[in-house]
């Protein structure tokens, strides 16, 4: 069951937002219906983007994962 503060990773990419399948986000809010809202965010902070999501979208992160880092190409 995924819930607030949760660290989730992205099942597919969402290229309008620059986002590739296996980025890591954070849930920041749950609505029902299984829908979320996740923030991504670089390494300084700087938020990518805010996205309401279904679980179909995202899964929790699971243990003995190990995170990848990546630039974000500008537009």
């Amino acid at each position: 069951m995924i819930k607030e503060l949760d660290t989730i990773v992205l099942t597919h990419d969402i290229k309008e937002h620059k986002l590739e399948q296996g980025d890591v986000g954070a849930v920041v809010h749950c609505y029902p219906e299984n829908q979320f809202e996740v923030e991504f965010v670089t390494e300084e902070g700087n938020t990518a983007a805010v996205l309401t999501l279904t679980d179909n979208d995202i899964r929790p992160m699971g243990k003995g994962e190990i995170l990848h880092a990546r630039e974000i190409t500008a537009a």
